[in-house]
């Protein structure tokens, strides 16, 4: 029998894409090519990537150019979610290169006569101790990167690193501050067609009618189609496609149903639930007799609410798809669009462009098939698809409506000796490619429909609505239990942190209602029952920052507040203050954050990062929530669905700590639930009052001072 050799696991996206020619092209006219299968959606990850290659190789970042993901060349890295670019792309990049250099040097030796190391590298100048030197592109072929990766090439040390961990400038910035054509809505080749769907009125809504002969006679219209509830319009200009879709909308009779639960989270409660004791510890020797405090915590559905509508590209030649949208994982989708569309996925080339906002699984994979499908009424023409407001906030996928439950004890002397909570939520996953079915919604309307996929969680250690639901405090007794109701009334998906800003606001509130039963001030209570070394140095980091006064009280209209979490207990350390002020409604005033994300690649980007966070953060614990009624979403607009505006942005204060000898963890998601805990516990500093459900409308501010 013939034995079979296990391949060697390879260091991040590396051990699925395995030949470095995938990656990285050195070019013979003084430049470096890199391929990432991750995207940029705004988070600043491809000059990150960038920085990694260019130290590696010890070339000037400007020999470093990106060629943008496509399925047709870079390699399939997934889906760009879940702050793990770094992680994933990141290290493999960093040991390509590292693998690059090293056989770029042996080329070098051979030709100057030396051994590897005599030779030093300047900017792609590599030279002999003993004198000579030669370049990277007098040596480079086709061939040179043509092989598997080993993985045996050592990166160099941090100790070395000239280029990463500084600011470098993000590369997508210049053309987005001129104003220049950048994202997936601004594509405008020449003899562009314009396309609209004409979406049903709810989710569940027949189609019993509609006249489809007086929309082809309207000015503009190339093609009118439709494949069972699947209704769109092609024109010549989008001002005749917008017309053309509001006369097919009012051309189609509906037939509606009252499918949706009451506006209320705890709607959750009531319904048949999958329960996994996903913690569960017990310590003999501490007596878990005591106080016992309870408390419970909601959240609403969450929208993405992306300031451009979602918007794609499609063209349909001699059978074969070709589409540019802002999809965060263009081979998933790719495979996900192939039974939709009724061919093969080789047959579609799917090319990433910057879409204005994602930050989640929003529409931007829906508007792929939606133009594909218009394209297939148009062909050999190129066809621009992008969704109305209304329709994005109807039918975008959102983030699940949470319910989380708390109880805990006391001992007298002030520590918590047992801990149980409990999460209610639908899956936070239902991105094309996680399991059978379909997740794209135009694949549902159609005549033959294809089953619905569903919505799911993300497992342990990251997490979908149990992301950060166990605590990384020490508690001698705990239970954590999730809830997992899988069919949601409105489509659910990923949004930025998944269940960790239901999970770290219901923690990091209960934890400040424990200091105050307890009498002992939030910031030590914490470092009280918390042993990591890293989560107590930004908790000491942010206490220093905002010169935290232990036990101070607020003076009736302002207080401040706590929050800290280590995002899916595996990634960056958050610690939050926030400063509020009341009036008419609450305004965050002041916001400080201190992070360990371990080695920090670029110092801007990741502060980038989390001052956008923390800003979004603001907006969906005082203000965001998706209101429907028994048939529909209700919202349409932006009145219909407030963000947090420009003037009320509050300052923000970051502060890095930089581990450069530990590996480099995620950071864009880590904000969520520490903001919203700190500006939750904060309100109850400045007026002693406890808000348990988001948004802290003005409404629910009233009823509760009241």
């Amino acid at each position: 029998m013939a034995e079979t050799t296990a391949k060697r696991a390879l260091p991040g996206s590396l051990d699925t894409n395995r030949n470095l020619s995938q990656w990285l092209d050195i070019n013979a006219d003084g430049t470096v090519t890199m391929r990432p299968g991750k995207i940029e959606i705004g988070q600043g990850i491809l000059t990150a990537l960038r920085q990694i290659v260019a130290e590696e190789l010890d070339i000037n970042l400007e020999r470093v150019k990106l060629v943008t993901a496509v399925t047709a060349l870079s390699p399939n890295e997934g889906i760009t979610s879940g702050s793990r670019s770094i992680e994933e792309s990141g290290v493999a990049f960093r040991y390509a290169a590292a693998e690059a250099r090293e056989l770029l040097l042996a080329r070098a030796g051979a030709k100057l006569g030396v051994s590897i190391e005599q030779l030093s590298v300047n900017d792609g100048v590599v030279t002999a101790r003993s004198g000579g030197s030669v370049t990277y592109w007098d040596i480079t072929d086709n061939e040179l990167l043509k092989r598997e990766a080993t993985g045996e090439a050592v990166p160099k040390s941090h100790t070395l690193h000239k280029i990463v961990g500084t600011a470098s400038p993000r590369v997508d910035i210049p053309r987005k501050v001129a104003g220049a054509p950048t994202y997936v809505n601004d594509l405008d080749p020449p003899g562009l067609l314009h396309a609209r769907v004409s979406r049903p009125p709810s989710y569940q809504a027949e189609l019993i009618s509609v006249d489809l002969d007086d929309v082809r006679n309207m000015p503009g219209v190339v093609a009118v189609v439709r494949d069972g509830r699947f209704l769109g319009v092609v024109a010549e200009r989008e001002e005749q496609a917008i017309r053309a879709q509001r006369r097919l909308t009012r051309n189609a009779q509906w037939r509606e149903k009252a499918t949706l639960p009451e506006f209320n989270p705890r709607y959750l409660l009531k319904l048949q639930a999958k329960t996994d004791v996903i913690s569960e510890k017990a310590d003999a020797s501490v007596a878990v007799n005591g106080r016992a405090l309870e408390g419970e915590y909601t959240r609403q559905f969450l929208a993405h609410a992306s300031l451009a509508p979602s918007c794609a590209v499609a063209r349909f030649d001699n059978g074969k798809f070709t589409v540019w949208t802002h999809s965060q994982g263009i081979y998933p989708l790719r495979a996900e669009m192939a039974p939709a569309l009724g061919v093969p996925p080789e047959d579609i080339v799917i090319h990433h462009v910057e879409g204005a906002g994602c930050y989640g699984h929003n529409a931007a994979d829906d508007v792929a098939l939606d133009a594909a499908l218009l394209a297939r009424g148009a062909p050999g023409r190129t066809v621009r698809l992008q969704w109305m407001r209304e329709e994005e906030f109807a039918w975008e996928p959102f983030s699940s409506a949470m319910v989380v439950k708390t109880r805990a004890t006391l001992s007298d002397q002030g520590q918590i000796t047992s801990w149980q909570m409990d999460v209610w939520s639908h899956g936070h996953s239902s991105r094309p490619g996680r399991g059978p079915g379909s997740n794209l919604l135009a694949s549902w309307h159609l005549e033959k429909p294809l089953v619905r996929a569903q919505t799911a969680n993300p497992g342990l250690p990251g997490g979908g609505s149990h992301r950060n639901a166990i605590p990384i405090y020490d508690f001698p007794n705990q239970k954590v239990s999730n809830h997992l109701i899988p069919d949601p009334p409105l489509r659910a998906s990923a949004l930025r942190g998944l269940g960790s800003q239901s999970n770290v606001f219901a923690i990091e509130s209960f934890m400040d209602e424990l200091a105050l039963a307890a009498g002992v001030d939030p910031v030590e209570f914490r470092l009280r029952h918390l042993k990591d070394p890293r989560g107590r140095a930004v908790i000491e980091k942010v206490a220093a920052m905002a010169n935290w006064k232990a036990n101070s009280k607020g003076d009736g209209t302002k207080g401040r507040g706590i929050g800290f979490a280590r995002y899916k207990n595996g990634a960056g350390y958050m610690a939050i203050i926030a400063d509020i002020e009341l009036a008419e409604t609450i305004r965050v005033t002041h916001v400080w954050g201190a992070v360990d994300v371990g080695q920090i690649i670029n110092s801007d980007g990741l502060a980038n990062q989390i001052e956008g966070g923390i800003i979004q953060s603001v907006s969906f614990v005082l203000k965001e929530e998706v209101k429907y009624d028994r048939e529909r979403v209700t919202q349409q607009s932006w009145d219909d669905y407030p963000i947090l505006s420009f003037t009320e942005v509050p300052e923000v204060e970051v502060a890095l700590i930089n581990r450069p000898e530990l590996p480099p963890l995620g950071a864009g998601e880590g904000t969520q639930g520490p903001v919203s805990a700190a500006v939750g516990n904060a309100l109850f500093n400045a007026a002693g009052v406890r808000l348990r459900d988001m948004p802290f409308t003005r409404e629910r501010l009233i009823a509760a001072m009241a």
